[in-house]
This record gives structure tokens, sequence and C-alpha cells, in this order.
């Protein structure tokens, strides 16, 4: 019998029930975090770079982490929503190639696991604000960390069976497009893990190559034909996805977010991370940690 261990887990953040009005009206957000919606009253929307989607009742919506995405309602909307972290074991997302936002129909099942998740996770809610430019602060991600931590072991494999099931409802082949599964060389395999957990260092080409004893053309070459980018791509994309995550769950100066990521100067740090997020660092700052809107 093949043993097939999890690859990916979740971390609850926010869950709750809310009623919005025409002051849900939110752009250019991105976040280091999944979302989950379930609507079951009035109606919204939400798009990202390529598609717009109506928020309607009786259907589910995911956002996956760090897509760039709008916001809005124009009357009323009621809304069941969940807000999560995702740890892998290698390090990519299960949406690492479906940036984007999908829609699924509903059933009773689901609006029972919203009502359990909110039973067994109280006081999770973004209590302050709706508003992702208020609560998305660094004192807000350790509260709710530090009850992760304070959780059973019954309501944290339950928790995370929950989410695992909500999640589920996107991967059907339907919506989801996977992959193609190649079977990636260990030598590749292993550079990906080196990669994720050595962004604070210097990392070339050279040196990636030398560590497996590959020439450097032939070296470049499997790795674009196995990953899809090319190395220095690769380790780009990777250092600024840590760099929004720090943004966005530390209070870390750019200075030090630029060093623990591994970029050589903060020029380079700000060039690269506008080139592939659309907006700079300050920028992207500026919506985390914005507060003082009216509501």
């Amino acid at each position: 019998m093949i043993k097939r261990n999890l690859q990916h887990t979740f971390s609850l953040l926010n869950v709750d029930y809310v009623r919005l009005n025409s002051k849900w009206n939110y752009r250019n957000v991105i976040s280091p975090y999944y979302r989950i919606y379930y609507i079951d009253d009035g109606e919204g929307e939400i798009s990202d770079a390529g598609s717009s989607l109506k928020l309607e009742p009786g259907y589910l919506y995911i956002i996956p982490s760090f897509t760039l995405c709008n916001l809005s309602c124009n009357n009323f909307l009621g809304q069941y929503f969940v807000q999560f972290f995702e740890d892998s074991v290698d390090g990519n997302s299960l949406f690492a190639n479906n940036r984007t936002i999908l829609k699924a129909k509903s059933s009773e099942m689901d609006l029972s696991l919203f009502t359990r998740l909110l039973q067994i996770n109280p006081g999770r809610g973004i209590n302050r604000s709706d508003n992702p430019k208020v609560y998305e602060k660094d004192i807000f991600y350790k509260e709710y960390q530090e009850l992760n931590n304070q959780q059973n072991t019954s309501i944290y494999l339950e928790t995370q069976g929950i989410l695992m099931m909500l999640t589920a409802k996107f991967l059907n082949p339907k919506l989801f497009k996977h992959p193609e599964h190649k079977l990636i060389p260990v030598k590749i395999a292993e550079t990906l893990n080196y990669i994720l957990v050595n962004l604070h260092i210097d990392l070339s080409v050279h040196q990636l190559a030398s560590r497996v004893n590959q020439n450097v053309d032939y070296f470049s070459r499997q790795f674009k034909q196995y990953t899809g980018s090319r190395p220095l791509n690769y380790i780009n994309e990777k250092r600024v996805e840590r760099a929004q995550y720090l943004m966005a769950t530390t209070r870390m100066s750019h200075s030090e977010i630029c060093t623990q990521t591994g970029f050589d100067n903060l020029s380079y740090f700000s060039k690269t991370f506008k080139k592939l997020t659309g907006v700079s660092p300050s920028v992207y700052k500026k919506q985390i940690f914005r507060v003082g809107f009216n509501h």
C-alpha cells in the first residue's frame, strides 16, 4: 500500500458572519492568506485582474493567498467568511498556479460547516473593522495565532478538517486547473526546498547548479522545464512572497525585510517587489497599516 501524507495544513485567522453595506468597497487588496466567503443574502462583487464575479446567495467563493482583488457591495450583503494561512511541506501553495478567484455552488453542508466553525472558534471575527486596510495589522495576527495555540487537540483537528473540506470544494477539476504532473528530478526537487529554506542568503544559479553537480546551462533548462520559471525568477517570486508575509505579520522595517529575504539592497528589493506585485513596498505597507477610515 502506498502511503500518502498531507502536504498542506491551515492556520485559522478569522471566521464570522457579517451584514455588509455600501461601505464595503475596497480596491487593490492583496493578502498573504486565503479568504472563503459563503453568501446567504443580498449581492456584491469581487474581481481580480482577469475576472469579475457576482457575489450571490447559495455560492462559495475563494480568494487564494497573494491574489490581488477588489471587493464591493452596492446595497447589502449577508456573508459568512473565513480567513486562514496555508503551510506546506515544500513551501508551494495549492493555488500556486491558480492565483484567481473561484466560485462554487454551495450545499446545506457548507452552511453547517461555517456554523460549526463559528461555534468551536468563538470571538474570531474582525471586530474592529471590515476594512482589510485596517484589520491587517501584525497585532491582530499575533492575537489569533495565540488563540490557535490554545486550542485543544480535538478543536484543532476539527478546525483543520472544516478548512480542508471548504477548500476542497474549489479543487474540483471542473473549477481548478490542475498543473500537469511531471515527475520532477530529485535534484530539482531538492533545489526547490533548498531555495525556500535559504531565501535570506545569496542564491546564484552557478551555486545552485554546483550543489547538484550539474552544468549551469543544463541545470537552468531542467529547472525551467519542471517549474515553468527560470531559477532567478523563481527565487525573486518566493522572496517577494516572503516579504509580503513579513510586512503583514511583523513590524520589520523595509531594510530588515530586505535582509531577511536576501535582496542585495533596498533599491533592487523595491524594483523587484513592484515588478511582481504592481505596487511599491511602501504602498503595499500603507495598504496594510492605514487606519482612520470612516465606516
